[in-house]
């Protein structure tokens, strides 16, 4: 009989496939996972602490920092919190512009996962046709706000600028383009069959401990409960579109994946029609809410969540009736998301722990804020 020995190694905090500074904490019988340990606060900031001496609106680039690759959705998020609780009603030219940038923010977010989880499967092909649409998607936010990844576009009671000029055609070209683009991804990366091999059947996720675990977004949907806040409880204007919610069978690494990829047909279709409404609008008609120069809400406390990239993202902020907040704090979907990372671990090899925490999607900038 052989006598083994259980075996520490770290993965991480520099590690590629960690996708950022994450560290985890592997105990091993072999190759095989007997625990895996979640250490993180490598990149804490203190945001939330940061809030409490900033403004109302000195907080809102704070938000591009959490989910940097969908910064769009943390500012709409935060704005809306604030919205709120001042009871401040957005005029509709500007829900649909706020839209429309959301659903691209999303499209970049997705593809960046998209591409990134190929690469740490070892498909260095199916890691670069996906960010040949992340960088049309980077140059239209360029053409916006000036910015490629933190933004800082969202105002408290609407938006920072117009939609310039250039940006129709360009986005016009990109929705023409976009879904033979996806249908690539499905030929490359989807069907091909090693990437299937690494990712079916590894890491299943029941619904039910999806829900105990309060799992969000393509996580959950992908473990089958039909759960997408755009449809269970809309906000903004987005109970005007028509658009279906993807959701898979077996909640493994693969189903999580897919997820994502058919959420990106789903957010073109979004776009196509709020860019549609948009141009029916009056150009006259204001963007932004009339707002005091000196943002004081009324003391009080609000909880907002939106159907963030990740997952669902909420903002629970409290007003003491001054021009600071006096507590924010944001929920985090891919910190929660990640509470689970040892179970799904366990009993699989090590080559199996990097095809699970790339089908969570994580963004370290949100997991410790």
């Amino acid at each position: 009989m052989l006598k083994t020995q259980e075996f520490t190694l770290n993965m991480g905090p520099q590690h590629p496939a960690t996708h950022g500074v994450f560290r985890l904490l592997l105990h091993l019988d072999g190759e095989t996972v007997v625990k895996a340990e979640p250490i993180m606060g490598y990149l804490h900031r203190g945001i939330e602490k940061l809030a409490e001496s900033r403004t109302y609106t000195q907080v809102i680039p704070y938000t591009d920092r959490l989910d940097y690759l969908a910064a769009m959705l943390n500012n709409l998020g935060y704005v809306q919190t604030v919205e709120k609780l001042m009871g401040i009603e957005v005029p509709e030219r500007a829900e649909y512009v706020r839209v429309i940038v959301s659903e691209m923010s999303r499209l970049a977010s997705h593809c960046l996962a998209t591409g990134a989880y190929a690469l740490d499967l070892g498909a260095f092909t199916g890691f670069m046709f996906p960010f040949r649409e992340r960088e049309k998607l980077m140059d239209m936010f360029e053409m916006i706000c000036g910015s490629r990844m933190t933004f800082n576009y969202m105002r408290i009671g609407g938006v920072a600028d117009d939609l310039p000029e250039e940006f129709y055609p360009a986005i016009k070209k990109f929705l023409k383009e976009f879904p033979a683009c996806v249908d690539e991804y499905d030929g490359l990366i989807t069907g091909n069959e090693i990437f299937q091999a690494r990712t079916k059947g590894v890491s299943v996720l029941s619904s039910k401990k999806a829900i105990q675990y309060g799992m969000s977004g393509p996580v959950l949907r992908a473990s089958g409960i039909n759960y997408d806040l755009r449809k269970k409880r809309p906000y903004g204007v987005y109970d005007k579109f028509d658009f279906e919610v993807p959701v898979g069978e077996n909640g493994d690494c693969f189903d999580r994946y897919n997820c994502r990829v058919l959420e990106m047909r789903q957010s073109h279709r979004i776009i196509e029609q709020a860019l549609e409404r948009l141009q029916e609008l009056p150009e006259e008609e204001p963007l932004n809410a009339k707002v005091p120069k000196v943002i004081k809400p009324p003391k009080g406390e609000v909880y907002h969540e939106i159907e963030g990239a990740k997952g669902v993202l909420g903002y629970n902020v409290i007003s003491d009736g001054t021009v600071n907040p006096y507590r924010v704090h944001v929920r985090r979907p891919s910190f929660i998301n990640l509470s689970l990372i040892d179970e799904m671990c366990r009993g699989w090899k090590v080559a199996d722990v990097v095809a699970i925490i790339g089908s969570l999607d994580i963004v370290l900038g949100e997991v410790d804020c």
